[in-house]
C-alpha cells in the first residue's frame, strides 16, 4: 500500500475529478458514510445513541457532514458542532452544510459566545465524538480558542474517531506543535498520510483505517510515489514457497560472524533468528575462546572457531577464515556483539569488500565503518545495513536529533550514497533501497526495546536472504515478520516483562499467522 503527503494526495483527489470525472462531491459522499461503517463499528448498533461532530470550514468539515446526514438517516442522534461561521464554508463543504439545513438540523456555532461551556454541556450526553476539524492541509499550531475545544475532548473520556486525520497533526511529518485529537480512530481517505505512521504523529491516530473513496487503482499505480506501509498482503507475496519436495540445503546456508565475551548471547539470537526465518542451515562463527561456550548453547545452529586475540575478541587475522567459509554460503549477517575493539574494526573494513555473498552488517560491524562509510560503495555484494539512530547518526556523520527529525530522508541518503538497502531501526522502522523506494513498518511495540531484539532481526533478515529474497523485500519483510513476533510476544507477556528472547520464541506463530 503506498503512503503519500498531503499534497500528494491532494494531486490525486484533482486528479480522479478532471480525468476520470469523479466529482469531489462524490468523494466526500464517499468518504462520510465510510466513517459512518468506523462508528457502527465502535458503536454497534448507533440507532438512538448520541454522537456528536465537530466540523471545520474545509472538506473535513464537508466529510463529518455527510456522516452526520447517513448517521441521522439511520436513527442516530447527531449533533453539529462548527468552530467556524457558516459563511466561511464553501464548495463542496458549503453545499453539504446546505443539505444539512434542508434536512431541518441545527448547528452549533462555536465562535461566539461561551465555547467551552457548550462543548461541556453538548458532551455530557455524548457516545461518540467525530473530530472533523482540520484536514491534511493542516500546518502549525492550532488556534488557542480550537486548542482549549481539542483538550476538552481529549479529557472527555469519549472514544474519538478522526477524519482523515487527528485535527492538529501535521500529515507530512508527524508533528504536533500544540494541541492535538487524541483519537481512537482514525478513518484516513485513498491512501494512508505519512504523517500517521511518523512520531509522535502515530501516537495520536489510534487505530487506523484507510477507506476507499473511489481513486482509481491505475491512477495511484501510475503516479503515486513508491513509499510504502509494509503489509501482511505485501509480505505474503514476498514469502518463498516450501514445495514438498524440499530438504534443508533448499532454503540456504547462512554464515553469522559475531559474539565477544560477554555478548554470546547477540550471536546466539542471532543465529537462532535465521533458523526461525526458514534457513535451511546456520552456522555462528564466533572467536575462539568462546567456541565451547556457544557449543553448549545451540543445538540446531552449528558453530565455527575464528581466530582471536585470546581476549575473547575477533582478530583480524580471521578474515582469511571467514573468507574461506563463504565459499559455502549464501548469505553472510555480521556484527552482532563483536565488539569495537581496533581489530575488530579492522577486520571489517579489511573484510568487506572481499565478500562475495549478499552481506548484512549490524552492531559493530556499522560502527566499525564510522567516518568510512565510503567502505560500503566497495561491496561486490548487494549489502543491508540495519542501524539504529546513533549507529545511523555515526555512519552519516549527523547527530541522533538530525536523524529522527527525517528518518525517511537519512535511510535514503544511506541508501544512495553507498547503494546499500539501509534499514533504520527505531519506532515505524523504515527500509529503504538505492532505486529510492521506501517502505514503513506498521508493525512492533514499546516492549522490543529490549537488548537482544535487534539481534533476533539481524536473523530473520539473513534467513529470508539466504531463501532467495532481494534484499529490499528481504529487509522490509524481517522487519515486518520481527515487529509481529513481538506484538504476538507482548500480547501474551505484556510489554514490561518482554526480553528478546520473548520475539525469537514467537516468530513460527508470526510465519503461522502470515499463512492464512
Amino acid at each position: 500500500m503506498r503512503i503519500v503527503t498531503a499534497g500528494e494526495m491532494k494531486a490525486l483527489d484533482m486528479a480522479t475529478i478532471k480525468d476520470y470525472r469523479i466529482s469531489g462531491l462524490v468523494l466526500m459522499e464517499n468518504a462520510g458514510r465510510q466513517v459512518v461503517e468506523v462508528i457502527k463499528g465502535v458503536l454497534g448498533d448507533v440507532r438512538g445513541k448520541v454522537v456528536t461532530i465537530f466540523i471545520g470550514k474545509g472538506n473535513n468539515g464537508g466529510d463529518g457532514l455527510v456522516a452526520a446526514r447517513h448517521l441521522l438517516n439511520i436513527g442516530t442522534e447527531v449533533k453539529v458542532l462548527s468552530l467556524f461561521n457558516a459563511d466561511e464554508i464553501g464548495g463542496d463543504a458549503g453545499m453539504n452544510l446546505e443539505i444539512w439545513r434542508k434536512m431541518e438540523q441545527k448547528i452549533y456555532y462555536l465562535h461566539q459566545g461561551d465555547a467551552i461551556n457548550i462543548v461541556k454541556l453538548v458532551l455530557m450526553n455524548t457516545e461518540l465524538i467525530v473530530d472533523a476539524i482540520y484536514g491534511t492541509g493542516f500546518r502549525g499550531k492550532i488556534s488557542e480558542k480550537t486548542g482549549r475545544v481539542i483538550e476538552v475532548l481529549n479529557d472527555s473520556g469519549k472514544p474519538i474517531v478522526a477524519v482523515d486525520i487527528p485535527s492538529g497533526l501535521e500529515a507530512d511529518t508527524g508533528r504536533v506543535n500544540g494541541p492535538c485529537i487524541r483519537a481512537d480512530h482514525t478513518v484516513t481517505f485513498g491512501l494512508p498520510k505519512l504523517g500517521l505512521f511518523l512520531e509522535p504523529g502515530a501516537d495520536y491516530a489510534g487505530q487506523l483505517t484507510v477507506a476507499d473513496i473511489s481513486i482509481p487503482s491505475i491512477l495511484v499505480e501510475r503516479t503515486a510515489p513508491r513509499r510504502y506501509l509494509i503489509t501482511s498482503e505485501l509480505v505474503r507475496e514476498w514469502l518463498p514457497s516450501r514445495p514438498s519436495s524440499a530438504h534443508k540445503g533448499s532454503f540456504g546456508r547462512v554464515l553469522i560472524v559475531a559474539g565477544s565475551r560477554g555478548m554470546t548471547g547477540a550471536a546466539c539470537l542471532a543465529g537462532e533468528g535465521a533458523l526461525r526465518a526458514g534457513a535451511g542451515l546456520v552456522t555462528v562463527a564466533v572467536p575462539e575462546t568462546l567456541h565451547d561456550i556457544m557449543e553448549s548453547k545451540l543445538t540446531e545452529v552449528m558453530t565455527v572457531p575464528l581466530p582471536d586475540t585470546g581476549k575473547g575478541t575477533l582478530s583480524k587475522g580471521a578474515r582469511q577464515r571467514i573468507l574461506s567459509l563463504l565459499k559455502g554460503m549464501d548469505v553472510l549477517a555480521i556484527g552482532p556483539g563483536l565488539s569495537q575493539v581496533q581489530e575488530v574494526v579492522t577486520l571489517i573494513r579489511e573484510l568487506l569488500p572481499s565478500v562475495g555473498v549478499p552481506c548484512l552488517l549490524d552492531a559493530d560491524a556499522l560502527n566499525a565503518l564510522s567516518g568510512a562509510g565510503d567502505i560500503l560503495s566497495k561491496a561486490q555484494a548487494p549489502v543491508v545495513i540495519t542501524p539504529h539512530p546513533g549507529e545511523m547518526a555515526r555512519l552519516l556523520g549527523l547527530t541522533v536529533k538530525e536523524i529522527q527529525d527525517d528518518r525517511l530522508g537519512a535511510a535514503r541518503k544511506a541508501s544512495t550514497t553507498w547503494n546499500v538497502v539501509s534499514l533504520l531501526k527505531g519506532a515505524r522502522t523504515v527500509v529503504a533501497s538505492p532505486d529510492g523506494a521506501v517502505y514503513i513498518n506498521p508493525t512492533g511495540n514499546p516492549g522490543m526495546a529490549t537488548g537482544g531484539s535487534g539481534d533476533v532481526l539481524t536473523g530473520v533478515i539473513a534467513g529470508l536472504l539466504a531463501q532467495g529474497l532481494e534484499p529490499e523485500p528481504a529487509a522490509a519483510a524481517g522487519a515486518y515478520i520481527h515487529g509481529l513476533a513481538g506484538d504476538l510476544a507482548a500480547r501474551e507477556k505484556g510489554m514490561t516483562g518482554m526480553i528478546a528472547g520473548d520475539i525469537l520464541a514467537a516468530l513460527p506463530s508470526a510465519y503461522k499467522k502470515l499463512s492464512w
